[in-house]
């Protein structure tokens, strides 16, 4: 009896193409700017910038867009402020891939993103101001994401660790949150990783401010509520219907402090001393150290608060900006799942901003 082999010729697969993608920024700052230079690498090569705006001009023009020195060159040479010609610019574009970058901070901005997403544009965002604000915007977004373009928000927790896409994991497992604590703000981690009372908070915070740590204004970190905003993003991705509302803050701003000028606040910034040494030397006494803690528990209580913890609590043991995120669930309930890393930084935040562009295409 004969067998017949027929010949298989096996060819290794070749990957799609990837799309190309058309990108809008809003935002030149610290955070933009890192971006731009990461538009310049060859990863980015896909990318086309068709527009660039700050808070007051705007560029569309391909030749200005493609210069090293766009940044001056939007404030020197660009035109007024025009939303309605930067997507118009989006639309032009051959790509099949739109998107509008966010890097800015502003909650004007931030309350366009649900009409964006409607609209059919992705929207990739450093900006915490929609998901970690009012409760109906959050709600509004949901509804945009569900009928609309992506929403790439890695960088808007951790400065692009892998927060939020660890936590959606687990909840589209089945898996569900029951706790979650951790260091969420790289400027409050650094300064009380430093602060040991042999120098004046005060001049660990102006320290910290002359790196590019904090906020131009402290009081933006000091006060807590950008690390409330992460604590709500992170709750509501979770299942937590939690309203801005029900976050307990506590300020580390004293209230003599909290409505005068930048400047003015500046020159005081030894109020701040006095209060913190006491708290400093209090916890000492009992063997504990000061971490400025985000806290959620299972019935969904959150506070954002200076908290004592042990010398062997994990987030006693932090280093420079790290952010730390330990996460309890019904899987992971014995131990923590822990995601520790660089919490602060334009750079690991425009690479965050950039991780989410390309996973459009």
């Amino acid at each position: 009896m004969s067998a017949v082999l027929a010949e298989v010729s096996v060819r290794p697969s070749v990957p799609a193409a990837k799309a190309e993608i058309a990108v809008v920024l809003l935002g030149t700052g610290v955070v933009g700017g890192a971006f731009l230079k990461l538009l310049c690498t060859p990863v980015a090569k896909r990318l086309h910038l068709v527009g660039a705006a700050n808070s007051r001009k705007q560029q569309s023009d391909p030749t200005q867009l493609a210069s090293r020195d766009l940044r001056d060159r939007l404030k020197r040479e660009g035109t007024a402020r025009d939303d309605a010609a930067l997507l118009s610019a989006l639309d032009a574009h051959h790509a099949q891939v739109k998107v509008i970058v966010d890097a800015t901070a502003s909650t004007d901005l931030a309350s366009r993103h649900a009409d964006w997403l409607a609209r059919g544009y992705h929207v990739v965002t450093a900006n915490k101001s929609l998901a970690g604000g009012q409760l109906p915007g959050w709600r509004a977004l949901q509804a945009a994401r569900a009928a609309g373009g992506r929403y790439g928000d890695s960088a808007t927790v951790g400065a692009g660790l892998p927060v939020l896409s660890t936590l959606r994991r687990l909840c589209d497992c089945g898996d569900s949150l029951l706790t979650l604590e951790g260091v969420f703000s790289g400027s409050l981690s650094y300064l009380f990783n430093q602060y040991d009372g042999s120098r004046p908070f005060s001049a660990l915070l102006r320290e910290a401010r002359k790196q590019g740590y904090t906020e131009p204004d402290p009081r933006a970190d000091l006060s807590g509520e950008d690390v409330a905003r992460k604590l709500l993003i992170l709750a509501r991705n979770a299942g937590f219907a939690l309203g801005n509302d029900e976050v307990v803050v506590e300020s580390l701003v004293p209230e003599a402090l909290r409505d005068i000028s930048t400047e003015a606040f500046l020159e005081r910034l030894e109020e701040l001393d006095e209060p913190l040494a006491a708290l400093h030397e209090a916890a000492r006494a009992r063997g504990q150290v000061l971490r400025f803690l985000a806290r959620l528990n299972q019935r969904g209580r959150a506070r954002v608060g200076l908290t004592e913890v042990p010398l062997n609590h994990p987030a006693a043991r932090l280093y420079g900006t790290d952010n730390q995120f330990a996460l309890t669930t019904t899987r992971y309930h014995t131990q923590p799942l822990v995601i520790q890393g660089p919490g602060a930084g334009p750079e690991v935040t425009a690479q965050a901003l950039l991780g989410d562009v390309l996973a459009l295409g």
